[in-house]
């Protein structure tokens, strides 16, 4: 393969990962907004769409293999296609936790009284903030704006504490607040771990520039 047309290639995978990430911010949108609306037609949306990620990241880990075995690249090429290999598998998973809190949201139907905690949107926009910026760093191969953003998961992770305690004083108030009140644990348990994947990705941007896998925020 010549090597403009494998770079062509290169900047497929690049620009294919960028629509992945897209769909996958897109999906914590939805569910949030379902969750805080209690809008059930829309969690089902999102349930459903998170089988249009999965392809996605199929498609894409085909196109990797496929490019690693019509060239053998060399080490920095490679690091690139097998850090959008890792990236994808983050972003699959992420996009489940979108449908996992949507799958709650459905849940709450039956849960009433439902209290929406701020708390919670904040998570989500931290993390899709993260998330834009990990991809953005990742394409640009800013090691410095990686390493920045795998820190603001100390933001999410006490967000996520304070979300706890309060759920906990929900629940405290009744005892018909309890299952209500679990459930949206869940949710957030879910964003704290979007934020996880997320430095997952911040990783894979410092693999690829340097070389050196490196454990962040942690």
């Amino acid at each position: 393969m010549p090597r403009a047309l494998f770079e062509r290639h290169l900047h497929e995978l690049k620009d294919e990962l960028i629509i992945m990430s897209s769909m996958v911010e897109k999906a914590i949108a939805r569910a949030i907004d379902a969750l805080n609306h209690l809008d059930f037609e829309l969690a089902e949306q999102v349930i459903q769409g998170d089988k249009k990620i999965n392809q996605h990241r199929n498609t894409l880990e085909e196109n990797c293999v496929a490019l690693i075995a019509q060239q053998q690249p060399m080490a920095s090429d490679l690091r690139v296609i097998l850090s959008v290999m890792s990236i994808v598998t983050d972003l699959e998973r992420i996009g489940d936790y979108a449908a996992g809190i949507s799958e709650i949201t459905l849940l709450l139907r039956d849960d009433l009284p439902f209290k929406s905690f701020a708390d919670i949107s904040r998570m989500a926009d931290i993390g899709m903030e993260m998330l834009r910026s990990s991809l953005k760093a990742f394409v640009e191969k800013d090691e410095k704006a990686a390493r920045a953003i795998a820190l603001r998961d100390d933001e999410v992770d006490a967000l996520y504490h304070k979300v706890l305690q309060q759920c906990i004083a929900y629940m405290s108030q009744d005892s018909k607040n309890i299952t209500a009140g679990t459930r949206i644990i869940w949710v957030a348990h879910k964003l704290e771990r979007i934020g996880d994947r997320v430095t997952n990705i911040c990783e894979r941007v410092v693999f690829t520039t340097t070389g050196k896998l490196e454990e962040l925020d942690k």
